[in-house]
């Protein structure tokens, strides 16, 4: 008695695959390449600004003058979050400066503390907007993909009891085909949503920490502008 042989490799299975098992597959295949090219970036974001921020951040202890510090700030740390919001409101300062110098003795020290506030709280919420940038397409990945690789499950099962009620055969040449399907498709699915999720984890956490340190840097420089500012 002969044995049938069947053929149940990856690529067997894409190829035998029903047109919406193949479009499932594609769809996730394109959710995994663009993941990935958004954690590639995002990575390499990240380590630029880590880097940049530590060294602004020495600087920033030992400056003497804080305009001095803006000017280098904006040429040497164009990667660094905390530079550019320390430039964004030393601009703010220099123009509370001038407003002073107009003013005099009418200068209210208090709305000029609350305009410096402000631009900072802004500042720090368009630095918070540049790291998040993208990453909702790696949350949606995450959570969407593996329903899409049990659709594809699901679609492949189905095909599979089809084929057994249409042949009144459960041999496994029937049945494999279909299972493949469903395997890989569950297995696509994982592919493009286990490393979108872990490195979402992790981009949020690193953001929280440069949040830290954004309010760090915000708390130092509004009590250090105010009092220049009194005096």
């Amino acid at each position: 008695m002969k044995t049938m042989a069947v053929d149940t490799s990856i690529w067997n299975a894409i190829s035998e695959a029903g047109v919406l098992v193949q479009g499932t597959l594609f769809l996730l295949i394109i959710l995994s390449v663009l993941s990935w090219a958004i954690i590639l970036a995002k990575w390499f974001q990240f380590r630029n600004q880590d880097q940049e921020n530590k060294k602004f951040l020495l600087k920033f202890d030992r400056s003497q003058s804080l305009v001095e510090l803006k000017e280098e700030a904006e040429d040497l740390f164009e990667n660094s979050s905390l530079a550019r919001i320390y430039s964004s409101v030393i601009e703010e300062f220099q123009n509370q400066k001038e407003i002073k110098q107009k003013m005099g003795s009418s200068f209210d020290l208090s709305f000029a503390a609350e305009s410096l506030e402000r631009e900072l709280n802004r500042s720090i919420r368009n630095e918070i907007g540049l790291l998040e940038a993208r990453l909702s397409w790696l949350a949606s990945t995450g959570s969407t993909a593996p329903f899409i690789g049990l659709f594809g499950t699901v679609w492949g099962l189905m095909n599979s009891f089809h084929k057994i009620g249409a042949m009144g055969s459960a041999s496994l040449a029937v049945v494999a085909p279909g299972i493949s399907e469903a395997l890989v498709a569950t297995a696509v699915g994982l592919f493009a949503a286990i490393p979108a999720t872990l490195f979402y984890n992790q981009f949020i956490s690193k953001i929280r920490v440069v949040e830290l340190e954004m309010n760090d840097l915000s708390s130092d420089l509004l009590s250090i502008m105010k009092r220049h500012l009194g005096t």
